[in-house]
């Protein structure tokens, strides 16, 4: 752990990946140095900016200021908010815009916005003319902590999350937590899950803090940076060594084959955030890992009560139109779930807990056992 970290002080983050490392920028105001920032890492550079309405709206004007000031000719590419932008449509519009902008292999694509836009753009610049570098400029916590970093890159196919896509590393990350001022409460507690997680898989000093500390990262005090940097680091560390995820970088996706399911389920709408389906997955993980033996019940009932504690739901009940045919269903929820990127053969992985700070790669699990205990929590 460190010590938080000031306002005024940006902090570096490096992703160790030999000749495509790249620096997450993470500070109070940062944004305005990203003109500055690409002109030294590509001199004679054309942009394109991919965003959202809803983004653009606040963050366009300034972020085409900053590549202006520094003699930075760029394009504007604005695709509609949410998940319904990560479609082959939304692909498609997107790619297009970045041909007839004439970007080329040696220019930069800019992702200004969520995980929606971090996803889709990043996708976009890996297929273009073979592959273009881009620039991740993420304006969501959630993107900040998770996304933007590690070079996931993709769209959703009618039948999953994220089930087309490519490893794609971004050349710079630029995480200006000014711009989260902006957020809706309900949009940074989704964000929250995933620095919760962090905590949960594998760091239990940083859960601690986090539960005596969580109030002020919400207020946007020093402690805002502090966690978004250490949950950088984390995810960092975890990507320098397991890119492709093999093996040790599955570990992130604790809650998430849960949550993409219950993200399907939703129809992948503003009924659930990705963040609160992480929320969910993380507690159904949890209490999984309890119903097996793996972990105390104390500890998946401390998980349970911090996320509680910070706003976010933990339980399928929870959900908007829970009663709804397919999600109140424990084999359609199964039938999800086999979609989720981790199966193998038909078998199911999952990320389950050992203790809070100590997440497992569990593979095999028998599908039965997990049937019935959705099932249970179905009938709560």
């Amino acid at each position: 752990m460190t010590a938080p970290l000031k306002h005024s002080d940006p902090v570096k983050v490096d992703v160790a990946l030999g000749d495509r490392a790249y620096d997450i920028v993470i500070g109070r105001g940062v944004l305005s140095s990203l003109g500055e920032r690409v002109a030294a890492l590509r001199p004679g550079v054309r942009t394109a900016v991919v965003t959202d309405r809803t983004v653009a709206k606040y963050w366009l004007e300034p972020t085409e200021a900053s590549l202006a000031a520094s003699g930075i000719p760029t394009s504007r590419i604005v695709v509609e908010e949410g998940e319904i932008s990560k479609t082959y449509a939304g692909l498609e519009k997107v790619s297009e815009a970045l041909i007839a902008a004439k970007i080329e292999r040696n220019d930069l694509v800019i992702a200004l916005g969520g995980g929606v836009v971090g996803d889709l753009a990043g996708f976009a610049a890996a297929i273009l003319r073979r592959g273009v570098d881009f620039v991740q400029v993420p304006t969501s916590l959630l993107a900040q902590v998770d996304s933007s970093v590690g070079g996931k890159t993709g769209i959703n196919s009618p039948q999953g999350k994220n089930l087309l896509g490519a490893f794609h590393q971004p050349v710079l990350v630029i995480a200006d937590t000014a711009v989260l001022d902006t957020l809706s409460p309900r949009q940074f507690r989704a964000g929250y899950a995933e620095v919760a997680k962090y905590g949960v898989l594998g760091d239990e000093a940083f859960f601690t803090w986090l539960e005596k500390n969580h109030s002020d990262i919400f207020k946007g005090g020093s402690a805002r940076e502090h966690a978004i940097a250490t949950s950088c680091r984390a995810k960092a560390g975890v990507v320098s060594r397991d890119e492709r995820e093999t093996g040790e970088r599955a570990l992130l996706n604790l809650g998430h084959t849960f949550g993409h399911a219950l993200e399907a389920a939703t129809g992948f709408s503003d009924r659930l955030f990705h963040g609160e389906g992480v929320a969910i997955g993380m507690t159904l993980a949890a209490q999984f890992s309890a119903r097996l033996g793996m972990i105390g019940e104390l500890d998946a009932a401390r998980i349970e009560r911090h996320l509680i504690e910070a706003g976010l739901p933990t339980r399928l009940q929870d959900i908007a139109g829970f009663a709804q045919e397919g999600l109140a269903d424990a084999d359609a929820l199964m039938a999800l779930m086999a979609q989720d990127k981790k199966v193998k053969r038909g078998k199911l992985t999952f990320i389950l807990l050992e203790a809070v700070g100590r997440a497992v790669i569990a593979k095999d699990v028998e599908p039965t056992l997990v049937r019935d205990f959705l099932q249970s929590k179905l009938s709560q």
